[in-house]
């Protein structure tokens, strides 16, 4: 007999991840892990902008609002 498979992709606590692979393993299930994207953060973006230099130093207040302007 001919089964029709289904990939699904669930979202769930750490926690629980042990009940649900032993729960599949006895049905006879196939569980594999997929890594979330990783998301870069504000201090990661920053950290970039420094290593690549794309950082402005101002001498004045006139100065940094000179260069935001720009």
């Amino acid at each position: 007999m001919e089964t029709t498979m289904r990939t699904l992709q669930i979202t769930l606590p750490v926690g629980d991840a042990a009940f649900l692979r032993r729960q599949s393993r006895n049905m006879g299930w196939q569980v594999s892990t997929v890594r979330a994207s990783h998301k870069r953060g504000s201090l990661e973006r920053a950290i970039e902008d420094v290593r690549a230099g794309r950082v402005y130093q101002a001498d004045s207040v006139e100065d940094l609002m000179a260069q935001l302007e720009a």
